[in-house]
C-alpha cells in the first residue's frame, strides 16, 4: 500500500503510480475523511494499515522527526513543489532499487530521495545510510 501526503492531491500522482504498482494507492486523508489530519498524527494513522508507504515532499517535517517503527515506511522526496510530477518515476526507481525492493526490506525506513542520492535510517537505527542510485 502507498500513502500518498495530502500535499499531492490534485496531480494525478495517484493514477500515475497505480499504472505500475500493484498494491492500493490512495492518499492519507482517505483513511481518515472529512477530518484535519496533523503530521504528528500521521504515524498513528499509518500504524493501522497493512505496511504502508506513506510519500511526501514535506521532508522538513518527516526526515529524523517521524515516529517510525517496524510497521510502516516513510519516502520523502527532496523536491520543490513545482517538480512534484516527477514523484511516480522517482518512486519507481526507488522500489525498484535492491534495497528498497520489498515491503519487508522497507519497513521501519525512512527514506529521503534527492538529485545527490538516496539516503535512509532505521527505526532501530539512526545513523544515516546513503545509496546512491
Amino acid at each position: 500500500m502507498i500513502i500518498l501526503d495530502e500535499q499531492l492531491l490534485g496531480r494525478n500522482l495517484e493514477v500515475e503510480i497505480a499504472n505500475w504498482y500493484r498494491g492500493t494507492v490512495q492518499f492519507i486523508i482517505d483513511l481518515r475523511p472529512d477530518t484535519v489530519i496533523k503530521d504528528d498524527g500521521i504515524p498513528e494513522l499509518l500504524r493501522q494499515q497493512k505496511q504502508p508507504t506513506f510519500v511526501t515532499i514535506n521532508e522538513t517535517d518527516f526526515w529524523q522527526k517521524v515516529d517510525i517503527d517496524s510497521l510502516f515506511s516513510v519516502v520523502c522526496f527532496h523536491l520543490p513543489d513545482t517538480r512534484a510530477r516527477e514523484i511516480p518515476s522517482l518512486l519507481r526507481s526507488l522500489l525498484s532499487h535492491s534495497e528498497f525492493d520489498t515491503k519487508r526490506k522497507r519497513m521501519g525506513m525512512v527514506i529521503r530521495v534527492a538529485d545527490v542520492g538516496i539516503s535512509y535510517y532505521h527505526y532501530n537505527d539512526r545513523n544515516i545510510k546513503r545509496v546512491h542510485s
